[in-house]
């Protein structure tokens, strides 16, 4: 049996409507998983979903509210009742739409950003771990994380955090649960696409414009395979790791 086969597998993947989480969903489905796709937008998942379903997948819907943490837990009881025990974690919703200086960031876009950034991924571990058995949790952190974002601090001050809260949950929820992190480079999603402020034909010079040493920007699908590995028995032996993957940029 191939080390990547996740056929036994269940699979959480909030934010899971588009972007990242939709290409991470077919990913995991590919690779043998029942996916279980959460966000705010139920006509976005159920596409997802059935996208999956027509692709010979397993996959349901559930309209989740991550910085509500009832609904976390009706999430997680959705996905046990429908699929079995969950396996797989993937923290994935997040993100932020405002960009200025933080000495003139409204606090409460600050607030806002902490609850849907940081604050829901230390709520939906928490479930996570609750529900899990065994398996693995996965959270998507930034390059923003690890240097400098003017305009956008208040979005790589959660991401930061989130990387601790990775390495701390890590070594509390061993041996039975991993806990891992993925910091995503240039991936021309809906989101990067209105934060940069970016159109279609900006696409083909952006790798050699941000000095991208691979020459190409990201897929969905490139960040899902990094998951599928750090999910699967592939990954058995890392955990407390948040893996930059970026082109080497």
């Amino acid at each position: 049996m191939s080390p990547f086969d996740m056929h036994d597998q269940v699979a959480v993947i909030t934010g899971g409507g588009r972007g990242l989480g939709e290409g991470m969903a077919h990913c995991f489905a590919r690779a043998g998983a029942a996916v279980v796709l959460a966000a705010r937008r139920q006509a976005e998942i159920d596409q997802v979903a059935a996208d999956v379903r027509a692709a010979g997948g397993r996959a349901i819907a559930v309209a989740t509210d991550v910085t509500d943490a009832a609904a976390v837990e009706r999430l997680a009881e959705a996905a046990e009742k429908e699929f079995g025990a969950i396996t797989t974690w993937m923290n994935n919703a997040g993100g932020s739409p405002v960009i200025t200086p933080l000495t003139q960031l409204d606090p409460k876009e600050w607030q806002a950003c902490v609850d849907l950034n940081f604050t829901s991924v230390f709520t939906c571990s928490v479930v996570a771990a609750r529900h899990m058995e065994s398996g693995c949790i996965i959270n998507t952190s930034s390059l923003a994380s690890y240097r400098g974002a003017p305009g956008s601090g208040h979005y790589g001050a959660c991401k930061a955090a989130v990387n601790s809260l990775t390495m701390t949950l890590s070594l509390e929820l061993a041996p039975k649960i991993r806990v891992n992190g993925i910091s995503p480079g240039y991936v021309p999603t809906e989101i990067m696409m209105k934060a940069l402020k970016l159109t279609d034909e900006d696409l083909p010079k952006l790798p050699s414009q941000l000095g991208i040493p691979l020459g190409r920007l990201g897929t969905p699908e490139d960040i899902g395979n990094l998951c599928v590995y750090l999910a699967s028995p592939a990954g058995s032996w890392v955990t407390g790791q948040t893996i930059v993957i970026a082109g080497g940029h």
